[in-house]
């Protein structure tokens, strides 16, 4: 009787493709922001420069090692969280200085486009509260790198104002400052106040930001 020969092994199973390049990406993506939530949510009760890596890693769900794959330290992370904290705002209020209309309605556009973005955004506005003048000096920096671009993007569309395109640039800019310190100071204030508290705020920053209008209106430059 003749055997038959053995028959062949199987193949090993083919090996799990590795994730797509896109999905590779999005993982990288939600862990950034994993981490970055972390952290703002951590920052809303102690300063950056108290935070440690492991702090925040563990509110992630990521080893510390993932952490160094994002940000080279926490500073780093600091610095996207001031850039987030103020994007919002800079589109919101320059959408309102292009807009057409007397400027008693373009200032309590303004108000409330301030209050609007700390009803949703009260985090961030904590975090840039603490860190304005907070002990990591780099993030110090990027908040008054990101309002001073604030302050120039404002100057430009004063350029184009009845009352101001006269005016020299730095005169321009002056007046653009004014505004800026206005407006985050009261988003500043308003985060930590009451609803009684945050009425008295909105009513004030009219009236400052009025007198500031007034005071343009007869301004000749030396």
């Amino acid at each position: 009787m003749t055997s038959r020969p053995d028959p062949a092994p199987a193949p090993d199973p083919a090996p799990a493709p590795a994730p797509a390049a896109g999905v590779r990406q999005a993982q990288k993506q939600a862990s950034r922001r994993a981490l970055l939530d972390a952290a703002l949510g951590l920052l809303e009760q102690q300063n950056l420069s108290g935070l440690g890596v492991r702090e925040v890693t563990r509110a992630a769900g990521l080893s510390p090692a993932g952490f160094y794959r994002h940000f080279a330290d926490l500073a780093e992370l600091g610095v996207v969280l001031v850039e987030e904290s103020l994007a919002n705002l800079h589109v919101m209020v320059r959408a309102v200085f292009a807009g057409s209309g007397e400027p008693e309605l373009l200032i309590d556009r303004s108000v409330e486009v301030i209050a609007a973005h700390v009803a949703e955004h009260p985090a961030y506005l904590r975090f840039l509260a603490r860190e304005r003048h907070g002990g990591v000096k780099s993030v110090r920096d990027a908040v008054a790198a990101e309002l001073a671009r604030f302050a120039e993007e404002l100057a430009d569309l004063l350029a184009v104002q009845p009352d101001t395109a006269a005016w020299s640039a730095a005169d321009r800019r002056m007046l653009a400052e004014l505004y800026v310190d206005r407006m985050v100071s009261t988003a500043l204030a308003l985060v930590e106040a009451d609803a009684e508290e945050r009425a008295a705020i909105a009513r004030t920053v009219r009236t400052q930001l009025r007198l500031i209008n007034l005071g343009s209106r007869h301004w000749q430059a030396s």
